[in-house]
């Protein structure tokens, strides 16, 4: 038996002006998806459970069936993780955002511009990051190196409570004194922020870049506080062997540490210009080397909510169903094995905020010796939601996609 849960991140949204009063669901041609949906079952779920922060770490944790309330330490160990951050109990741990700040002489004047410094590359990013670390690091405080603009900050014996923390892509636009630390990380992660504007706005990296019509990458940003993850093996909690394939810090780290096998594909960028063919050709090998489950991760529908690319939302979801799903399914259909597959978004990603919401998620699982009518056509939110099909704790979706 195999299966394949096919993460399209963000990809969910609402009705928005600008397709029309239309989702990106409604108005992407993704066939595959429809004759899966219309064939298997179609619902909703509950992805982020009250109390928590709709942030991908929470919502894929559900999705991979870990309930977040028991699991769930933050987001940067995750990523630390991926890394290869060998972090101690005592540690606290950051993201630590490369992002693009206007130039007005006070620090707390000024608006964030870009919370990815135009998609920085990781080689360029590389060596910010090691500007950074020799201006700043020290005994208490460590940098490293992670991916485009995803990085990481260790802080030994760091206070687990730091204060209030914004993730930059919910203020992107926005001038940035309300969203500043206040507490602890007032007193001890601001002065950081603040010095890395100092240095990096002069860069040789962020004058290049400059000079190519790029952003430049001219402040570091911390949020996403947390402490050392104690995930349980996925293998162990559900008897099935599994590997994930994503070009993001934050699931490789997830994968890492529930003992998935974590596989990396040339070319994976978590934007709309990644290899979408060479994870797709990664999922099948890694079906056909044994593995029973595979969770592919697709970041580019959430990095284009938040940026307010409506058409590329739309082209992002066409492309997953085009260059991800269909040759995966098929192949797996040539294997002459059952096979399951579950569709479904973390979370939403509005384009009329761009930023993630609490909404319930849209959710697809066909199974090829199960063929149902849903009574759906297309699958997106709204006909989802008309199915009556409700799933109220997300982490338990997996169990009902495993028929336990």
């Amino acid at each position: 038996m195999k299966y394949l849960v096919m993460l399209c991140d963000g990809m969910a949204d609402e009705p928005s002006e600008i397709l029309n009063g239309k989702t990106p669901m409604e108005l992407a041609n993704k066939p595959m998806m429809e004759k899966l949906a219309k064939n298997g079952e179609v619902g909703l779920a509950r992805t982020v459970e009250d109390g928590m922060s709709p942030g991908s770490d929470v919502a894929n944790l559900a999705v991979l069936g870990y309930d977040a309330k028991k699991y769930y330490s933050g987001r940067s160990p995750l990523e630390a993780a991926s890394i290869g951050i060998d972090l101690k109990d005592t540690d606290v741990t950051f993201r630590c955002n490369l992002v693009t700040l206007s130039d007005e002489e006070n620090y707390e004047d000024k608006t964030i511009l870009d919370y990815c410094a135009d998609d920085i590359s990781t080689e360029e990013a590389r060596k910010i990051i090691e500007t950074v670390e020799e201006k700043l690091g020290d005994d208490e405080f460590k940098f490293y190196s992670g991916v485009s603009y995803r990085h990481c900050l260790v802080w030994d014996k760091g206070n687990a409570k730091p204060g209030k923390l914004t993730p930059p892509h919910d203020i992107t636009g926005k001038a940035i004194k309300e969203y500043l630390p206040t507490d602890v990380a007032k007193e001890k992660l601001l002065p950081l922020m603040k010095k890395s504007y100092e240095f990096l706005k002069d860069h040789p990296v962020n004058k290049e870049r400059i000079a190519r019509g790029k952003r430049p990458a001219n402040s570091i940003w911390l949020w996403g506080e947390g402490t050392k993850p104690l995930l349980d093996s996925f293998e162990e909690l559900y008897g099935v062997k599994g590997s994930m394939i994503s070009a993001v810090d934050l699931l490789k780290g997830i994968a890492i540490c529930a003992k998935m096998r974590s596989v990396d594909v040339e070319g994976a960028t978590g934007y709309i210009d990644t290899n979408f063919e060479g994870k797709a050709n990664a999922a099948i090998e890694e079906f056909r080397n044994g593995a029973e489950l595979v969770y592919v991760h697709v970041e580019a529908p959430d990095e284009c909510g938040h940026r307010f690319e409506a058409e590329n939302k739309v082209k992002a979801i066409e492309l997953i169903d085009e260059k991800v799903l269909t040759p995966i399914v098929k192949a797996l259909e040539d294997m002459n094995e059952d096979f399951a597959v579950l569709v479904c978004p973390d979370h939403p990603t509005p384009l009329n905020t761009k930023t993630h919401s609490r909404t319930p998620v849209p959710y697809l699982i066909y199974r090829s010796y199960e063929k149902t009518n849903s009574g759906v056509e297309k699958f997106t939110e709204a006909e989802a939601e008309k199915t009556g099909v409700f799933v109220d704790k997300g982490y338990t979706l997996m169990n009902r996609f495993l028929n336990k």
